[in-house]
């Protein structure tokens, strides 16, 4: 595996941006002769090419994924992304609105999924779940 390009330098440092180090250097770290292509792929393709095109900010491109992710019901990836998103400066109002709209098109089910992935992850940064006083009105 080639990993010296500029696409994977550039992936390597959007994984690293949006994922810490847990999503960037693990990852690469614990790269197997089983997972070597995929890794390569997501570091060089996903996030060193396709997340760096113009037309779109890391922050519609985060919530796009989200929204994504919800539809598909990729519980795990859910919870990789919101962080991804909040790091990307995505704010929590904003994955919040891209949970209750996914509740019109992707169901019932996969919304509670997205919201329950988008509370986890507020627990785990200690993120207060006050976000515009609408559950008090």
């Amino acid at each position: 595996m080639i990993r010296n390009d500029e696409l994977y330098a550039t992936g390597l440092k959007q994984r690293r941006a949006m994922f810490g180090p847990e999503g960037a250097e693990d990852q690469v770290e614990h790269t197997t002769d089983l997972n070597d292509k995929l890794q390569e792929f997501v570091t060089r393709s996903c996030f060193g090419d396709i997340w760096q095109r113009d037309g779109l900010s890391l922050t519609d491109r985060s919530k796009i994924t989200f929204a994504m992710l919800i539809a598909q019901g990729k519980n795990h990836e859910l919870r990789v992304h919101a962080r991804g998103a909040i790091a990307n400066g995505v704010s929590i109002h904003e994955l919040r609105e891209v949970i209750v709209h996914s509740l019109l098109y992707c169901g019932i089910p996969a919304a509670v999924e997205g919201m329950r992935a988008l509370e986890e992850v507020m627990v785990e940064k200690g993120i207060e779940f006050t976000i515009d006083g609408e559950s008090a009105a």
